[in-house]
């Protein structure tokens, strides 16, 4: 039996070890590399071509929406298959997450018997939705999800929000994501305009009730 090859890329060095433990106690599952970077995700994946990717969303260097999108940008999304596993809520992530490539999307507080279930899924070709979020999609679906301002964001103007919650300066952001100063201040603009609110505050305030970031 072929073993599905799996790369776990995420900046906790325990949590890398915890995921490595649960994956290896089963006989058709091999982690064959791992990344604490979000800059050495990439180079990893083209060297060891791995059937599933763990991503983690915060990382390092680059997020997961980052990830995502040089994955498929390069093709290297008809080998490798993406399951999110975040600490973040499936709400305002996980359906982001998918539309933006990924295969599934998992909590850290997923069991381990859903973690072992969704890799086998994912490896094996199909996509590993949970019961909610099968919900929020087919409700998208069926009704209008542009009425929520979220799903208006672009993913770096999402990025961008959860940078200025947390109470990143605008310098500190422009040198992380690589832009200039006056490209974030135009991003902030955009995103008060988007969300109708009037200063920086307001912006933390909402992103703390929607959960995009912890209080």
């Amino acid at each position: 039996m072929q073993k599905i090859k799996i790369i776990l890329a995420d900046d906790h060095k325990m949590i890398r070890e915890g995921l490595r433990k649960i994956l290896e106690s089963t006989t058709d599952l091999e982690v064959v590399g791992e990344v604490s970077n979000g800059m050495e995700v990439i180079d990893a994946v083209q060297k060891h071509t791995p059937d599933v990717l763990v991503l983690d969303i915060s990382m390092p260097g680059k997020n997961g929406f980052d990830i995502l999108k040089d994955i498929q940008s390069m093709g290297l999304n008809s080998a490798t298959k993406v399951l999110i596993l975040s600490m973040h809520p499936e709400d305002n992530f996980a359906l982001r997450a998918i539309k933006s490539g990924a295969s599934g999307y998992l909590t850290k507080e997923s069991a381990a018997d859903e973690l072992l279930n969704a890799v086998r899924k994912i490896g094996q070709g199909g996509r590993y939705i949970t019961t909610n979020l099968a919900e929020k999609l087919a409700f998208d679906f069926a009704f209008d999800a542009d009425k929520d301002p979220i799903n208006n964001l672009s993913n770096r103007e999402f990025q961008i929000l959860q940078l200025i919650a947390k109470g990143i300066p605008q310098q500190e952001i422009a040198s992380t994501l690589h832009l200039s100063p006056s490209t974030v201040n135009t991003y902030r603009s955009r995103l008060l305009e988007k969300l109708d609110l009037s200063s920086t505050a307001e912006l933390i305030k909402f992103a703390l009730e929607k959960g995009i970031v912890e209080n």
